[in-house]
């Protein structure tokens, strides 16, 4: 659907930007061998501008709590 190409787009321009060319990545396997630690970053440790600047893991747990 639209809305979920939107999303999709929004979450690669997001993770370039702030993964990707923050880090010496000088090829493909590069980006693929750090692509697991991002992930856990991204979820666990960076904030969402949606979330309330809070990562996906402490949003969910925290409304999981109330």
């Amino acid at each position: 659907s639209p809305q979920s190409n939107g999303m999709a787009e929004a979450f690669v321009k997001t993770f370039k930007r702030d993964y990707v060319y923050l880090n010496d990545v000088p090829d493909a396997q590069t980006v693929i061998r750090c692509l697991p630690n991002w992930i856990e970053d991204y979820n666990c440790n960076h904030p969402h501008s949606g979330l309330k600047m809070k990562s996906p893991r402490e949003f969910r747990s925290l409304n999981l709590a109330s």
